[in-house]
């Protein structure tokens, strides 16, 4: 978490699913999937970044703090990707508590964003902003060690744009079955062409955590290592 392989960026994505793949009921209901000390890890990792980033969707239907509560530790800076400037200024997110609070958001849409918090604008293609220009405008502002919190679409983007160091699923022994899908990728023809990353397998209670080694395909974001 303090130090990337690839470039000066540890980018680190996290998803909280279901036995069946679900991060969410088929209404929307996801409070909550993972065991209380699943819960902790992710307030854990929180405090570990710089930065916490949120899709407007989970933003929208949870209504995050995006803060360290659980454990000891700081609260990061949080961002929101909103586009189209749908999240309004009463978001939790967006509450004046000291740390930096970013809204990264399309090119010429015309969202004025609450008091204090910082807008990012970069080029949108149909609604999209592209993870790399999101990592980018991220190390620009100043941060170095970012966590994906969600939701499974906006982890799924920065998964397929080859934009992770790692990935943490956490994965609960339950099974939700119509709902919410969990990460969701570009189809491949054959199992074989599959990426098989490194992967270490941690017992948090009730819940697995797939610790997912992800730097063997990330493309480079930052400032390059330096070969020793």
């Amino acid at each position: 978490m303090h130090n990337g392989t690839v470039d000066d960026l540890v980018i680190v994505g996290q998803v909280g699913q279901s036995l069946d793949g679900r991060i969410a009921t088929a209404t929307g209901h996801s409070k909550y999937i993972n065991c209380p000390a699943g819960i902790e890890h992710l307030h854990r990792l929180r405090a570990l970044v710089d930065i916490v980033v949120v899709g407007v969707g989970t933003a929208l239907a949870d209504n995050p703090q995006l803060t360290v509560r659980q454990v000891a530790g700081p609260h990061p800076a949080r961002a929101v990707i909103d586009p189209r400037g749908r999240l309004g200024a009463n978001a939790r997110l967006f509450a004046d508590d000291g740390v930096r609070r970013l809204l990264i958001t399309a090119e010429g849409s015309r969202v004025t964003p609450p008091p204090g918090v910082e807008i990012i604008a970069l080029p949108a293609t149909d609604g999209n902003i592209a993870p790399s220009a999101i990592a980018a405008s991220l190390k620009r502002a100043g941060m170095r060690r970012i966590l994906i919190e969600g939701g499974a679409d906006t982890v799924s983007r920065f998964i397929a744009a080859r934009c992770l160091d790692r990935l943490h699923v956490t994965v609960a022994p339950i099974m939700l079955g119509v709902g919410g899908p969990g990460i969701e990728l570009p189809p491949l023809e054959r199992a074989d062409q599959a990426h098989r990353m490194p992967v270490r397998v941690h017992r948090i209670e009730d819940d697995v955590l797939f610790d997912c080694d992800l730097s063997g395909q990330r493309v480079m974001l930052g400032v390059a290592k330096k070969s020793t």
